[in-house]
C-alpha cells in the first residue's frame, strides 16, 4: 500500500466511521477497486487509524467526557460497551472470515439502506431527549444492538447504535451522538488490541501490531498521516452529521445506502471486486 492508497482510506475512514453506512464496508470495497492487497499490514492500517478517528469524538466532545462529576456517563458507556467486547472476542475469526466477502457486505449495504429509509417513520415519538435521560438499562440495550454490526459487517456500528437508540425512544439527535460516545470505548479496545495483543504473522513469524508499525520508517509514516487525516475529516464529519439528521432524518443516507449496496453487488456479480 503506497501513500496514496493510505491517504485514500484515512479520508473514507474518516467520513464514514461515525455515518451510519459502514466505514469497514466502505474500506473493504475502496481497497478492492484501487487495488490494494489484502495484507495483514493493510488489516492492521484500517484498525489503526481509527485512533484519529476515536480523538475527533473526544475533542468535539471534552466537556462530556473530562466532567469527572457525572460518574453516570461512564457508567453507560461501560455497560453498553460489554456485550461488544465479548462477542468481538468470541467471534474474532468469524468476523475476519465475513470481511473478505464483499457480496456480503453490499447485500447488508442493501438492507440496512432499507432499514434507515423507514427508521424515521418507525420511531417516531421519542421521549429521552438529552443523553442524561438514558438509563443504564437503555444504555445495555443499546450495546446489544452494537453487536449486530459485529455480527453482520457492513451493517455500520453506527446505524446499529442509532437503531438501538431509537427503538428505545431516544430522538434522533440523542441516539447519534450517544453512538458517537459509544464508539470510543468500542473502538479504542478494537484498536488497542489489535495493535498491542493480538498477534500478526508476517513471513511465518509472529509479532505484535505496534512491532510492525515500527519496523519500517514508511510504514510508521503512513499510519501518522492516515491518523491525521482521519482526525480531521471525522472532526468534520461528526460536526455536520447532527445538523444534517436534525434537519432532514434518516431517509438520505438509507438512499444512498441501497444504491451502494446494488452498486457492490453489480460489481461482484460482474466479478469487478471480490
Amino acid at each position: 500500500m503506497n501513500i496514496l492508497q493510505a491517504i485514500i482510506l484515512a479520508i473514507i475512514e474518516g467520513i464514514t466511521e461515525y455515518l451510519p453506512v459502514s466505514s469497514t464496508g466502505h474500506m473493504i470495497v475502496a481497497s478492492s477497486l484501487f487495488g490494494i492487497e489484502k495484507n495483514e499490514f493493510v488489516k492492521l492500517y484500517t484498525v489503526a487509524i481509527q485512533f484519529g478517528a476515536i480523538l475527533s469524538v473526544v475533542v468535539l466532545y471534552w466537556k462530556k467526557f473530562l466532567n469527572f462529576k457525572e460518574w453516570s456517563f461512564y457508567f453507560k458507556l461501560i455497560i453498553a460497551v460489554i456485550p461488544a467486547l465479548i462477542f468481538g472476542k468470541l467471534f474474532g475469526d468469524y468476523i475476519d472470515e465475513m470481511l473478505e466477502k464483499p457480496l456480503f457486505i453490499g447485500i447488508v449495504f442493501l438492507l440496512g439502506g432499507i432499514v434507515l429509509l423507514n427508521i424515521d417513520k418507525w420511531f417516531s415519538n421519542p421521549v429521552v431527549l438529552e443523553e442524561k435521560e438514558i438509563s443504564y438499562l437503555t444504555a445495555f440495550k443499546v450495546g446489544i444492538f452494537q453487536v449486530l454490526a459485529i455480527v453482520f459487517p457492513g451493517l455500520s456500528r453506527s446505524a446499529a447504535t442509532i437503531i438501538g437508540g431509537m427503538s428505545q425512544k431516544l430522538s434522533r439527535e440523542v441516539a447519534a451522538e450517544f453512538s458517537f460516545f459509544l464508539a470510543v470505548p468500542t473502538m479504542a479496545a478494537a484498536t488497542l488490541y489489535t495493535i498491542f495483543l493480538k498477534d500478526i504473522t508476517i513471513d511465518g513469524k509472529e509479532i505484535k501490531g505496534y512491532e510492525l508499525m515500527l519496523s519500517d520508517t514508511t510504514i510508521l509514516t503512513n499510519f501518522l498521516i492516515g491518523n491525521v487525516i482521519a482526525f480531521i475529516v471525522a472532526f468534520i464529519a461528526v460536526k455536520s452529521f447532527i445538523g444534517l439528521i436534525s434537519k432532514y432524518g434518516f431517509k438520505y443516507f438509507g438512499i444512498y445506502r441501497i444504491i451502494a449496496g446494488i452498486i457492490v453487488i453489480l460489481l461482484c456479480i460482474t466479478g469487478v471486486i471480490g
